[in-house]
């Protein structure tokens, strides 16, 4: 389990460093209705993402083991007794389809804990990168509603309708998660030759008739997603290796294999045809915002660090992605971050200009993890108190003081929002990176009191009694509201 773990946190890392460098390149949507919907996204702040496969019963890390390139940590951390070789775990991964049974499948719960919380968008895994479908797709038979799978007979066996229609209920915005590459799919991993990474194990070059399929097949499966589940507002790509590129850009990563600067991969354009992609869903889902995720274009409408935040924020739309516990999906006694982490990461996301992405992954049988109820109902009495600080806000001209201070503001500035990570124990809290307009009133959310402040020499001085902790809890928010203008 130690190299499973380095094995992860070294992915980790690279994922992470491979968004960062790509942090830099945003390119806004032509479509004025689009750079308005985003707009409307950045006002949510806070959503729910889901990763829930068959994988879940064996409490692993979602499609990755059965990745060639990782096969030396999949061996590693099977479990005794699972599997000998490579094909063989493969196979009886596969082959927890015959007994994905979720009877406990209760997605109003889920959404209902969701709304609770505070969350405003869900996000959810139609298809993870190993090709299982949790949708009726006519497209494949390795799915959830397949007769070979147990959970096909229940009445509610189309998981992502289901889900949808749960949170759609609850009023929050349905995210569609789709992996672009699929490793079940013999159009992407041909069986006529051996799998050797993450990418098409064939040449597209020689064969673009099996590459045609594959395009077919997946403009098929989203299609369905966006004519047979109801309203859509995002559509989430996953799979950032499945791009067009130039042949200049595959002649670069020739060399960097050739040097040994890099890990050998399958250097070769995989054009999925994208704007056809893009332009079919909206005219079914008109306004959708799509996220091809990694892949610097027009239609990355946001960009979504993964488990990291950025330094400063980011001059334009962007979202984190984050897990609760340890890992993306179900594992069981998974360490889930203390309510106190949340909220902190949430404020400092919201303080960037970001949105909070937070994951969840659901048990086999069907449900989250007490504990993850318990972190979104203690959010939800945060929420409750100091939302107003959080959704709708934009970034400060200064968004931090130190560590352990955070700052927003309204759309139209003239409140401003200061966030404590701790409560003064002095009775005092200093402010110096924000301006503060004379006759400003100043309340602590939770308290209808206005504060009694002062400058002086170290900047304002806001009075802040120690009967008005019990305002809030975790992060005490102040409310600075610049006189009317007359």
């Amino acid at each position: 389990m130690k190299l499973c773990k380095l094995w992860l946190s070294a992915m980790i890392l690279m994922i992470s460093m491979t968004i960062i460098a790509q942090e830099k390149a945003y390119y806004p949507d032509p479509d004025p209705a689009i750079r308005q919907r985003l707009e409307e996204w950045q006002d949510l702040k806070f959503g729910l993402l889901m990763h829930w496969g068959p994988y879940s019963q064996w409490g692993i890390v979602e499609s990755w083991s059965i990745c060639p390139e990782d096969v030396g940590w999949a061996i590693d951390a099977w479990k005794p007794g699972v599997a000998t070789s490579y094909h063989e775990y493969v196979q009886k991964y596969e082959a927890l389809k015959g007994t994905f049974n979720p009877t406990g499948f209760a997605p109003e719960k889920w959404a209902a804990a969701a709304k609770a919380a505070g969350m405003k968008y869900m996000v959810f895994t139609t298809k993870h990168h190993d090709g299982f479908s949790m949708f009726d797709t006519k497209y494949s038979d390795y799915k959830i509603t397949d007769k070979g799978t147990p959970f096909s007979t229940n009445p509610r066996s189309n998981v992502v309708k289901e889900v949808f229609n749960a949170f759609r209920n609850e009023n929050l915005w349905i995210g569609a998660y789709f992996s672009k590459p699929d490793w079940h799919s013999d159009y992407y991993w041909w069986k006529r030759f051996p799998a050797s990474d993450r990418n098409t194990n064939y040449s597209i070059r020689k064969h673009p008739e099996q590459w045609k399929k594959f395009v077919d097949f997946t403009h098929n499966q989203i299609d369905e997603l966006m004519t047979d589940y109801g309203k859509v507002d995002i559509l989430w790509l996953d799979g950032g290796w499945v791009r067009k590129k130039t042949d200049e850009e595959v002649k670069t990563e020739l060399l960097e294999i050739y040097d040994n600067s890099r890990v050998a991969r399958n250097p070769q354009s995989q054009d999925i045809d994208m704007a056809g992609i893009v332009g079919k869903s909206r005219l079914k889902q008109p306004k959708l915002i799509v996220v091809d995720r990694a892949v610097p274009g027009e239609h990355q409408n946001y960009l979504t660090p993964e488990q990291h935040i950025p330094e400063t924020g980011l001059p334009y739309p962007w979202e984190t992605c984050m897990t609760m516990g340890n890992s993306w999906s179900y594992v069981p006694n998974d360490q889930y971050k203390p309510t106190n982490e949340l909220i902190e990461k949430l404020v400092d996301i919201v303080s960037k200009g970001g949105n909070y992405l937070l994951n969840i992954g659901p048990s086999p049988d069907g449900d989250f993890d007490p504990t993850a109820y318990d972190r979104l109902k203690e959010i939800g009495t945060w929420i409750n108190t100091n939302g107003e600080s959080i959704y709708g806000s934009r970034m400060n001209k200064t968004f931090n003081e130190g560590e352990s201070i955070r700052f927003t503001r309204s759309k139209d500035g003239q409140t401003q929002y200061a966030f404590l990570f701790e409560f003064p124990a002095s009775g005092t809290q200093t402010i110096t990176k924000i301006d503060i307009p004379e006759k400003a009133t100043i309340q602590l959310l939770g308290n209808n009191k206005k504060l009694q402040w002062k400058r002086t020499a170290n900047g304002v001085e806001i009075s802040m009694p120690a009967a008005l902790q019990a305002a809030s809890s975790h992060v005490w928010t102040l409310k600075i509201i610049a006189p009317a203008k007359k």
